[in-house]
């Protein structure tokens, strides 16, 4: 289908970071935007504000019987399957987010960037390179871009910057003109088989793209996903020295993809670092949150798998070198938290100080053999600054004791980064 015909939309899990950036494009186009989600969130105050009508919790009375299109969360049917089957028996057009997407960047120039780690900050780089570079693309990403405090940009130019998600081979459905890969690692192991199933559908992505694949190509996981593609090595723009207000080696390899596609679209070199090197960053990515009334200061970060806490603790030690580190972490998933267990332990050891909380189940029944009390037992073992906090009130009971020689951070990706109200 396309979208110019519909008049009124609704969607299914609004709040989401990537189906409320379609909800403000239908919006931006005068169209009717109603949607539902199970609880209320300052995304959806937003979209109240920019004219959605929003309901909280899923029922059908709630969708307008004359609605041309509703999309939905690819989590939907597996939380509400009952509730699912309903809608696509009485509404003819019924569309999940990535099939959205598809739909989207079929007739643009797409920039999509995919990996398992890095991906929204890469985004957000190389849309603020085609921004300040006059190319007005459209773009939808992962997360809020600090720089215009939204996740969607409406261009109208003919080119589209997307965040490429590989959960359930979400990406799949995207007409890529340029791949950007910035990671390939165990992650979404609840889906995946196992790290060759995963290898394989960034392969089958990476061969999607019209033009390169733009990644870099000293990683093994790299050459064997791109392996007889057509390639561009961002390895060839990496620049240590470069200086960028989002800290940390992560981070510049992340920038160092962005100017390689920046350089594919025949941007100058010197338009591409200005634009980075003014680059504030997105939400909850290493976001500065503020300072304590005794002077510790606080950030909040993303990071949910093992490879993205050590990336990000090394990107604060980098930036408070003389400052002690306390990382408050939520486990996402029992099912990730368990296949890691041992990863976890060991990346979050590395700091001075560790504060869990229980885990943040999202799409998953509880599992008993695992738990952050497991966990904080395991990182004991090398790490005797570890304590498990049932509650967050608890947490910031301990975080308000620290002081201008520490540094928070509150890390993953549940609802984690509410602590910082209880402490600010």
């Amino acid at each position: 289908m396309e979208f110019d015909s519909v008049k009124k939309v609704y969607f299914l899990g609004i709040g989401g970071i990537g189906v409320s950036a379609i909800a403000r494009m239908f919006l931006l186009e005068g169209k009717e935007v109603f949607g539902s989600d199970t609880s209320a969130s300052e995304i959806i105050k937003e979209l109240e504000v920019a004219g959605a009508k929003i309901f909280i919790g899923q029922d059908i009375s709630h969708i307008p019987d004359d609605t041309d299109l509703v999309v939905y969360t690819i989590a939907i049917p597996h939380f509400a399957p009952d509730f699912f089957v309903s809608v696509k028996k009485k509404f003819k057009n019924v569309i999940s987010y990535p099939e959205a997407l598809e739909i989207i960047s079929k007739n643009k120039y797409t920039i999509a960037i995919s990996g398992t780690h890095g991906k929204t900050t890469t985004t957000a780089m190389v849309a603020k390179i085609l921004i300040d570079a006059g190319f007005d693309p459209t773009v939808i990403v992962g997360s809020i871009l600090a720089d215009v405090h939204t996740n969607f940009i409406a261009g109208k130019s003919k080119y589209l910057v997307v965040e490429a998600c590989e959960y359930q081979r979400s990406f799949l459905k995207i007409h890529p003109t340029i791949v950007g890969i910035t990671t390939i690692d165990n992650d979404h192991l609840d889906y995946y088989k196992d790290e060759n199933d995963i290898e394989n559908a960034f392969s089958e992505f990476a061969g999607m793209a019209t033009e390169t694949i733009v990644a870099d190509m000293s990683s093994p996981k790299i050459l064997n996903v791109t392996a007889g593609k057509n390639t561009s090595d961002s390895a060839k723009f990496y620049d240590a020295e470069m200086k960028l207000k989002v800290p940390g080696e992560h981070n510049r390899r992340n920038a160092s993809i962005a100017l390689a596609i920046a350089d594919h679209l025949g941007i100058p070199k010197e338009i591409a670092i200005k634009s980075l090197e003014s680059f504030s960053g997105t939400w909850r990515r290493f976001e500065y949150k503020g300072k304590t009334k005794t002077g510790a200061v606080v950030y909040d970060d993303y990071a949910h798998h093992p490879t993205e806490i050590a990336a990000t603790l090394s990107g604060a030690r980098e930036m408070f070198p003389e400052k002690k580190i306390t990382i408050v972490f939520q486990p996402h998933l029992y099912s990730r938290t368990k296949l890691l267990f041992a990863d976890f332990a060991k990346a979050l050891g590395e700091a001075d100080d560790v504060i869990l909380l229980p885990i943040y189940a999202a799409r998953e029944e509880k599992d008993e053999t695992v738990s952050s009390k497991l966990l904080a037992a395991e990182i004991e073992k090398k790490n005797p600054n570890v304590i498990y906090s049932e509650s967050f009130e608890d947490a910031a009971s301990h975080l308000l004791q620290k002081n201008e020689n520490d540094a928070v951070m509150t890390m993953g990706a549940g609802d984690v980064y509410k602590i910082s109200s209880l402490i600010l």
